[in-house]
């Protein structure tokens, strides 16, 4: 995405290949590299910088994509919040299911913030977790990021008032992707937002037995809410054509 840390330096340093587009979303950003680079290998798996891949996920990665026989082209793959050096996995609502590992033929995205993966075949499930330091920059770099992915969130949330329903079926579904999604754009319908979100972390998921750390993500989660309800209101304002 342009990038102008060493990024691009590190990568062709250890003999990778990197490739550079200006930053339009997540969702098209993906869809481009699917759709324009010439893998490889059959298989891909997507990591971000701030995630670390242990040596048991590694392992299992390398014997299902060394099996032909196996029906599936993607799998999806759990991991753990790490936040001051634990484990949050009460307040980050564990697990999260997501795709991680696929046949770049096979896959595309939707939705620009926090995008969903269409899936074109059976998808498996991989035993191990990575693990998620998102907060590896500090405060100041997590707050930096979330003020421009609650600006795409606005955008996906009026898009999904004005146009969207709620799936009720999907808010009891077997499959969590669906279920997950349900319960997001249940969500965007909910008074006080913020508020129903730090009580469903804090209280309902007991994200009060993560100690400290559990208490400041679920704090800062809410907040992250308030800043797209803010700026859903800015954008409804704008419409009308009424000062800001």
């Amino acid at each position: 995405s342009l990038s102008t840390d060493r990024t691009a330096d590190i990568v062709r340093d250890y003999g990778g290949r990197f490739f550079q587009r200006p930053y339009d979303g997540r969702a098209n950003n993906q869809n481009w590299a699917v759709e324009n680079i010439e893998f490889k290998y059959p298989w891909v798996y997507y990591s971000d910088a701030d995630e670390v891949i242990p040596p048991e996920l590694r392992d299992e990665i390398m014997a299902v994509t060394s099996a032909p026989e196996r029906p599936e082209v993607a799998y999806r793959v759990r991991f753990k919040n790490m936040l001051c050096g634990k484990w949050i996995k009460r307040s980050s609502m564990y697990p999260s299911w997501i795709p991680r590992l696929w046949r770049p033929e096979r896959i595309r995205w939707e939705r620009q913030a926090n995008p969903v993966a269409i899936i074109d075949g059976p998808v498996g499930l991989l035993k191990n977790h990575f693990e998620h330091y998102s907060f590896n920059k500090g405060f100041d770099a997590w707050f930096e990021k979330h003020n421009k992915y609650s600006t795409h969130e606005a955008a996906e949330t009026v898009k999904e008032l004005d146009h969207g329903s709620v799936d009720w079926k999907g808010l009891l579904n077997k499959n969590p992707t669906r279920r997950r999604i349900a319960i997001k754009h249940l969500s965007f319908r909910i008074p006080a937002r913020p508020v129903a979100k730090f009580l469903y972390m804090y209280l309902l998921r007991a994200g009060f037995l993560d100690g400290r750390p559990g208490l400041t993500y679920c704090t800062l989660q809410a907040i992250y809410e308030y800043m797209i309800c803010c700026k859903v209101k800015e954008l409804r304002r704008r419409e009308r054509g009424l000062p800001v």
